[in-house]
């Protein structure tokens, strides 16, 4: 029998609570989901409140198949909230948004990652964060992901920008920006010039373009996730690998400090320990006063 548990008032079947979703590490899916509803509930609400969320969802583990949905999964309780999100101009795209913990524990039992836009579901197109995602071509490892995060930190703080890192969750390393509002098309511009820049400061160990031709050895810094149609795992999502990782928060000190992979992956037992000692590390880019204006392009 599939038990029903109430969240916030509102009834949820919770189904194969033994399910074993990571077999690496025999994580269950009843795990998977005390991590959701005690562990990082708080801190990835903030972070997907009010922005349309796309599923990867593997219900079988991440060995089993997988597949990317923006539209809400049929059977969407009436409560949960739908956004309606412009596709293109004679065409609208009907996308979840979680608000509570109701929708995140009615989303979580679907066995999901949360990706979300730069961008809140009342202003479509309109960026309020940057994002830089910093994906190694073996045998470079997030170890020289660090190495272009340094860089591109200095750079971002000489246009009066602050940036705030996290794991991927997978090999690579995510850097975030709170920005004033403004269009993704600028902010596309703007991250593939920093891009371009860094290839050329740094040709041994950059690439901006993602031809796989281009990539071993290499960090690809990858600007195109600013495009308004694009997304990037919410932090504090867990990611359909062999293990449960979770896309953690870092600290600076932490990217100086890397010298192996082992270093910077988290797994969903890890976050209690590094919520108590650091809070949301993220949390600068969830006050407006953070926000710095996006430079002019030259």
């Amino acid at each position: 029998m599939t038990p029903i548990t109430e969240v916030e008032g509102r009834r949820l079947a919770l189904s194969n609570l033994d399910k074993v979703l990571y077999p690496a590490t025999g994580t269950t899916k009843g795990e998977v989901l005390h991590y959701y509803a005690v562990t990082a509930a708080d801190a990835l609400l903030a972070h997907l409140h009010n922005r349309p969320v796309s599923f990867l969802r593997y219900p079988d583990g991440p060995d089993g198949q997988r597949f990317f949905t923006k539209n809400p999964p049929p059977g969407t309780p009436s409560w949960v909230r739908i956004a309606e999100v412009p596709r293109h101009a004679a065409q609208q795209n009907r996308q979840v948004v979680v608000q509570d913990l109701a929708s995140l524990m009615w989303a979580a039992n679907l066995v999901v990652e949360f990706h979300t836009p730069q961008w809140q579901a009342d202003a479509p197109g309109i960026a309020d964060r940057m994002v830089f995602d910093l994906d190694p071509g073996a045998p470079a490892t997030v170890v020289e992901c660090c190495r272009v995060a340094l860089w591109l930190r200095e750079r971002l703080a000489a246009d009066g920008l602050p940036a705030y890192g996290k794991t991927s969750g997978s090999k690579g390393l995510h850097l975030l920006v709170p920005l004033e509002p403004v269009p993704a098309d600028r902010v596309s511009a703007y991250a593939k010039r920093l891009a371009m820049e860094a290839e050329r400061d740094l040709p041994d160990l950059v690439v901006h373009r993602m031809t796989r031709a281009l990539r071993p050895g290499k960090v690809f810094v990858d600007f195109s996730q600013n495009a308004a149609a694009k997304t990037t795992a919410t932090p504090y999502t867990l990611r359909a690998g062999a293990e449960p990782t979770a896309s953690a928060p870092v600290t600076w000190a932490e990217i100086e400090d890397c010298r192996t992979p082992a270093e910077l992956v988290f797994l969903a037992a890890d976050m209690a320990g590094r919520l108590e000692r650091y809070g949301d590390l993220l949390g600068p880019l969830l006050d407006p006063d953070r926000a710095r204006p996006l430079p002019a392009a030259p």
